[in-house]
């Protein structure tokens, strides 16, 4: 048998890994099917299965990034429930050692942040290649896949690795219809409830001193839909959120401020499109027009990319069994 080992330098840590009487060390032997021995500050297993080998590192990497960083989770194993979960395809097959080559090409190291932040599935992890290599990224999938979580990531990195100088976040204000005159406050005020989910996101791999302090000096910006026309934005990463409750019009004009040096990346969910039942979203159509066109990329997320409490998943595979049974 060859041993393959990996080293934990700090003792602490590796108690979290291992757990209660070895109860964390036990799931992760579970899911491989081997055992895992922990001696010394070292995690071994025995096995000539060089894809067992890489999968076992790619576990532990993952394990150890996630308790380095303070995340939050209610115990221990709850992060490697997470991370098990995360490695299991919908066929309940293990993901190939190609798949783990990708998933470690595609984790988005971000200068300064609390963590490293790696795709929880393949579907993601091809969305994040994607987000690397095209300049403009249109991503649709349901709640919780992940699609706007990583643009901003990626673009937090992007800004802080002085490849892009500037951030800015859009999202359609449909709820008021695009009028903030009548809420109280300045502008900023007036869009951080639709923006939050954007600063979730941020602060989630950043602290918050450093995003409030980004905001403060420019770095970050903010700005309702409405605000972007007439503007030509060069060397930033522009994000617009919940595209699907844009018009044709209104995706037509944001798309074409994309200056010099910029990334466009476009999120949204056609499950969730809040517009008059006679306007046609500006995702939908732009998915459909712009889907050949070189440097432009179109990443369809699903229901098996969610990963958030499980019962989410489940719920969306339900709305979608049912919306297939009233198609036929």
């Amino acid at each position: 048998m060859a041993v393959y080992t990996i080293i934990v330098p700090e003792s602490k840590l590796l108690q979290r890994v291992c757990g209660t009487n070895d109860s964390n060390l036990k799931l992760i032997e579970s899911y491989l099917g081997i055992p895992v021995f922990a001696r010394g500050n070292e995690l071994s297993i025995d096995s000539e299965s060089a894809e067992k080998t890489q999968e076992f590192r790619f576990i532990v990497d993952r394990v150890l990034d996630e308790m380095s960083a303070g995340i939050s989770f209610s115990n221990d194993s709850d992060i490697i429930h997470s991370i098990l979960n995360a490695q299991v395809h919908t066929d309940h097959s293990f993901i190939s050692s190609d798949d783990h080559e990708l998933f470690e090409q595609c984790s988005i190291v971000i200068p300064g942040g609390s963590r490293k932040v790696y795709p929880r599935t393949r579907g993601q992890a091809e969305y994040v290649k994607l987000l690397r290599s095209c300049d403009m990224v249109i991503a649709e999938g349901p709640a919780g896949s992940g699609k706007t979580y990583l643009a901003v990531a990626e673009a937090i990195r992007l800004v802080l690795n002085h490849e892009v100088n500037s951030i800015v976040l859009t999202r359609p204000v449909v709820e008021a219809g695009e009028s903030l005159g009548y809420l109280p406050g300045d502008l900023q005020e007036k869009i951080n409830p639709y923006i939050k989910p954007l600063y979730d996101s941020m602060n989630a791999v950043l602290p918050r001193e450093t995003v409030r302090k980004m905001t403060e000096s420019g770095i970050i910006e903010i700005a309702p839909l409405a605000y972007m026309r007439g503007r030509t934005l060069n060397d930033s990463v522009i994000i617009l959120d919940e595209a699907q409750n844009t018009t044709r019009e209104q995706m037509k004009m944001f798309l074409t401020r994309m200056g010099e040096g910029s990334k466009v990346f476009v999120t949204g969910d056609l499950s969730q499109v809040d517009l008059s039942r006679h306007v046609g979203s500006g995702l939908a159509h732009a998915m459909n027009i712009l889907s050949n066109i070189p440097g432009i990329a179109i990443k369809q997320l699903s229901s098996q990319d969610v990963v958030r409490n499980g019962l989410v998943k489940r719920i969306i595979q339900a709305y979608e069994n049912e919306k297939k049974e009233e198609q036929h």
